[in-house]
């Protein structure tokens, strides 16, 4: 049967809060996107009818259509090359979704959708739709088939494993913006011991390249060693200009709901490194320069106003 006006205008007003979900639980905008479409397609096929809470129906059918993705997913992420990020999404964009509590930002920060990758899929989803959208551990066990008790024991696990190796006591966005302009400035200027002045001792730069844009394929750990990694980053090049097409402007932004450097040349996100920024200093850098999931970023960016860069390198 085909859909009424009510029933698509329904589903729109259910589209943003699907992608936030299909986002967090994916690490991906364009898997998420595919996941929100496949999901308008089961509910246009289904026997609308009989639905009795749409609202209900539609994240149920979201959530399988992306633990089913999660788990095709997993196998292509083992052919991947080098280290798999999940794709930065800049602020203001509505694939983010509610970041009105603590919880809801810090389940879409790079560094906590980075652990999710640790999780089962089950882990994934109870966490997020837990943790991120408020659900009670009823619907969620509706949503997944399983137990009341059950759902809170997956949870449990979840959340230890996410808050065992999650850093700490982070920091007022003003303050973390100055340790990042702090920071860039000591990396631009090759400034290394005053980059492990602003690094914790167990900092960890990740990046992923995708196998098309050179990037290590091992993290690298320790205040000195990332020094020395960012100095040499930072470090004019002719062969870095080529490999990007000229000297890139970085600019100091919001992306997923947390300090960040973007890194645009000719009004293209070429790469986007998140700041983990706790009352230690900087405790995580992960930094996504995979051409393939900057395209979203870049069209976002495109669309939007920006200040002046905080400086130009190579």
């Amino acid at each position: 049967m085909p859909l009424s006006p009510d029933e698509v205008e329904l589903f729109e007003r259910a589209r943003a809060r699907l992608g936030a979900i299909a986002y967090r639980l994916l690490g991906s905008a364009s898997d998420a996107e595919d996941a929100v479409q496949d999901t308008f397609l089961r509910w246009q096929a289904a026997d609308r009818q009989r639905v009795e809470t749409p609202e209900a129906w539609l994240t149920k059918a979201l959530t399988n259509v992306c633990l089913n993705q999660l788990t095709s997913a997993r196998a292509r992420r083992e052919t991947y090359v080098g280290t798999w990020l999940p794709e930065p999404v800049l602020a203001g964009d509505r694939m983010l979704g509610p970041l009105d509590t603590a919880e809801q930002r810090e389940s879409v920060s790079m560094a906590v959708l980075t652990l999710l990758e640790r999780l089962s899929a089950k882990e994934r989803a109870v966490y997020v739709l837990r943790e991120a959208f408020g659900y009670a551990h009823g619907e969620i066990a509706d949503i997944l088939g399983v137990s009341e008790s059950n759902c809170q024991q997956i949870y449990r696990r979840a959340k230890q494993h996410v808050a065992g190796d999650r850093p700490r006591a982070e920091v007022d966005g003003a303050t973390a913006r100055r340790i990042v302009e702090e920071f860039l400035a000591a990396a631009a200027n090759g400034e290394t011991e005053r980059l492990v002045t602003l690094l914790t001792d167990d900092v960890t730069s990740i990046g992923d390249g995708g196998g098309k844009i050179p990037a290590r394929t091992t993290p690298v750990v320790g205040a000195s060693a990332v020094a020395r990694f960012l100095r040499g980053l930072f470090a004019p090049s002719t062969a870095k200009r080529d490999l990007v097409g000229g000297s890139p402007a970085l600019y100091a932004e919001v992306v997923n709901g947390g300090p960040a450097l973007v890194v645009v040349l000719d009004d293209q996100v070429v790469g986007v490194m998140s700041v983990k920024v706790t009352s230690d200093g900087v405790a995580a850098l992960h930094t996504q320069v995979n051409p393939d999931k900057l395209v979203r970023a870049t069209r976002h960016w495109s669309a939007s106003a920006h200040g002046e860069p905080l400086l130009r390198v190579w």
